[in-house]
């Protein structure tokens, strides 16, 4: 599904209402919806509503009018006089028959429910004075929090807290989610998300144009690959891993694995000879291959076969590891570069960005994560207040020319044409040693089997993902490549597959 920017859901707004659809008529079927969503959360009690100066105040003055047509006990706390309110939100207020409450935080009482109506999604400027003392008196009241839209207190774009916001039990917004939904901090303030149709056309979004989707099925379904009833493991391509020396040697057998489990038809793990006894008595449908210099590894690429290369989990932080990632982009391998790979361009990225342009092949996949990426991207470092992660992640893949895949809660990919998603399926307990080196390998398996990079990147970050969610609490990194499959029956079942499934 598309995620639109604040800027982009206004001119969703516009468009609408240039069709002839009124902007009142659009307050009041969100203004509703957030009234069923209110009654959805809490079936009986006393309901209070926070209502701001702007559109957002006037879904909550509608909100209102229902629920108490409804039956409900409502009482509105207004943040300024009711006659400074201005054209649709006045109007909404002019549906409110009772008074209003002043605007102090000793007026909230102890709802059953509080509907945060205050700010809405393009709050540009820290919140100060007597509406941060409503915000932090929302959140120490105890009561179930509905918001309008957004939290109040976050950027619908760059999901910055900007200087408090409401934790909302349950945040109701219109048409499409904004990033904020999706991008940590904001993220973490929302709760559970409705999205809510209010007579929005789909047909505007061909105007809009958004480039930045929610990653999930919907989105890169059509590129997933499904094996073929006739085919066979050499036409779904052949991974090569390059393995650690003999003290760091798993990282690499897990990326290996989890290419395998992916898909790829072969997957080879090139080992220093060291190495070789231990990576070939730990492992059985991979296969292991000598290879200790740069030479002997572009003797291996020679073998047009082996379409995809991972470098980087394990592979030692230095000259020689930057000499194999110049030697697969010469060879136009596709190439997934994560860990010691990334480090070991720390002094010279521009380097590597050169390297990737000038491949013909140019499906690369950088996987850092927020340790990693400042390594190659320092002034893109995530301490900049106003730059979210998804405009940060867009600049890099724009310098790099590779897809650039920022790992995290809220793991958001962007292609150097600027599309990007943004993951909201990780399990917490996915954060565990050897994770990233299974992700990794996921995406190389299904670039071998020649899944564009930036689909790539997507379907194996929501694989990763759901593998997390399947395998639950508790889990290690040997325990993703065991719920993969379980996961591609999940999206085989998504995708109305039959014929993997049941053979024809």
């Amino acid at each position: 599904m598309e995620v639109l920017t604040t800027a982009e859901m206004q001119r969703a707004d516009q468009l609408t209402i240039a069709a002839g659809t009124p902007g009142f008529k659009l307050m009041l079927s969100a203004g509703q919806a957030v009234a069923e969503a209110a009654q959805a959360l809490v079936e009986e009690g006393p309901i209070l509503i926070v209502a701001g100066p702007g559109n957002n105040g006037g879904d909550g003055f509608v909100a209102a009018a229902e629920l108490a047509a409804q039956g409900r006990e409502v009482s509105v706390i207004l943040m300024c006089e009711r006659d400074q309110l201005q054209g649709d939100a006045a109007s909404a207020a002019r549906g409110w028959k009772h008074p209003v409450l002043p605007f102090n935080p000793q007026a909230i009482g102890r709802p059953a429910l509080i509907i945060d109506a205050l700010f809405g999604a393009g709050l540009s400027r820290p919140v100060d004075g007597e509406a941060r003392a409503m915000i932090e008196a929302i959140n120490a009241n105890g009561a179930p929090v509905l918001a309008v839209d957004l939290p109040s207190g976050i950027n619908g774009t760059s999901a910055a807290v900007m200087g408090a916001a409401v934790n909302a039990t349950e945040t109701v917004t219109f048409f499409r989610k904004k990033p904020a939904h999706l991008l940590l901090p904001g993220r973490m303030h929302c709760g559970r998300v409705r999205v809510a149709d209010i007579g929005i056309d789909a047909q505007v979004l061909d105007e809009i144009a958004p480039q930045t989707f929610e990653d999930d099925p919907d989105v890169w379904g059509a590129a997933f690959p499904v094996p073929r009833i006739d085919g066979h493991k050499y036409a779904r391509g052949h991974v090569l891993a390059v393995s650690g020396d003999a003290a760091a040697t798993g990282a690499a057998r897990l990326a290996a694995r989890g290419a395998l489990r992916a898909g790829a038809g072969l997957v080879t793990l090139a080992s220093p000879r060291d190495a070789l006894a231990i990576n070939a008595a730990a492992l059985t449908a991979v296969m292991v291959r000598p290879v200790d210099t740069v030479v002997e590894f572009g003797e291996l690429l020679g073998d047009k076969r082996y379409n995809t290369c991972i470098i980087g989990p394990g592979a030692g932080i230095g000259e020689r590891t930057c000499d194999l990632v110049h030697t697969a982009l010469g060879a136009q391998r596709r190439l997934v570069l994560d860990a010691d790979a990334l480090t070991s361009f720390a002094a010279t990225p521009e380097r590597l960005f050169e390297s990737i342009k000038s491949s013909q092949d140019n499906a690369v996949v950088l996987t850092p994560h927020e340790g990693e990426f400042p390594r190659l991207f320092s002034d893109l470092s995530n301490k900049h207040p106003g730059r979210s992660k998804l405009e940060r992640v867009r600049d890099a893949a724009e310098r790099s020319g590779a897809v650039v895949l920022l790992k995290g809660p809220d793991t958001t990919i962007a292609a150097p044409d600027g599309r990007a998603t943004i993951a909201a399926n990780a399990p917490p307990w996915l954060a565990t040693a050897g994770a990233g080196d299974v992700l990794a390998g996921i995406i190389a398996g299904l670039l071998a089997q020649g899944v564009p990079a930036f689909e790539a990147a997507s379907i194996g970050v929501w694989m990763h993902g759901e593998a997390g969610r399947e395998a639950g609490p508790g889990l290690i990194a040997e325990d993703l490549t065991e719920t993969l499959p379980a996961v591609h029956r999940r999206i085989y079942d998504a995708l109305g597959v039959r014929a993997v499934r049941y053979g024809g």
